[in-house]
């Protein structure tokens, strides 16, 4: 296993819609371990294969026993009425979030690892997650559908009186994010 670099908001794999993986193979068996590893090791709550580069319709998501799970060919089958606000982050954005509307449930099906069909429920932090990853294999972001104005940088200062790390919101523009990104990018290269 091995962790993969995430791409960064401007890397145009983000935006591409991905394809349907009609069998899975043993590299996808591996994309999907790295996958695991990969989100993991960078404390996520999901990824979606763009996120690393390949343009399949993959994510891994922790279960509702917190376990990390691949879903192949994810599609939503059902998803509440209630639609709930709340902060987003991605693996793709760090440093970023934003509030945005989601269902407070949400019901994928898909296939598991070993092709059988697999389908996984999620509320609240859990679903809004899945819904997040699924956008992902349609090239859409979380700051397209975010509310307007919301957007932050999250950093961490030290509180002067009690000493204690703590973290601070700095609203931002997308337009300042971009150019942010598009100088990361330029230092990795």
């Amino acid at each position: 296993m091995a962790v993969l670099r995430i791409r960064l908001l401007g890397d145009p794999v983000l935006r591409k819609k991905c394809r349907a993986v009609d069998r899975i193979t043993k590299e996808d068996r591996q994309l999907i371990d790295d996958m695991i590893e990969t989100m993991e090791e960078a404390d996520g709550a999901g990824l979606a294969a763009p996120q690393v580069g390949v343009t399949r319709k993959i994510i891994v998501v922790h279960d509702q026993r917190d376990r990390p799970t691949a879903i192949i060919n994810p599609k939503i089958v059902s998803r509440s009425n209630e639609i709930v606000c709340g902060a987003e982050g991605c693996l793709s954005l760090p440093r970023l979030q934003a509030e945005v509307k989601r269902p407070q449930e949400a019901v994928v099906r898909g296939r598991g690892l070993n092709g059988k069909p697999l389908e996984i429920a999620g509320s609240d932090i859990r679903g809004r997650a899945i819904l997040h990853e699924l956008d992902h294999l349609d090239g859409r972001l979380y700051i397209d559908v975010m509310e307007p104005d919301t957007l932050s940088w999250i950093t961490h200062r030290e509180d002067e009186e009690t000493g204690e790390e703590e973290v601070v919101l700095e609203p931002t523009t997308l337009e300042e994010a971009e150019a942010r990104f598009r100088l990361l990018a330029r230092r990795q290269r």
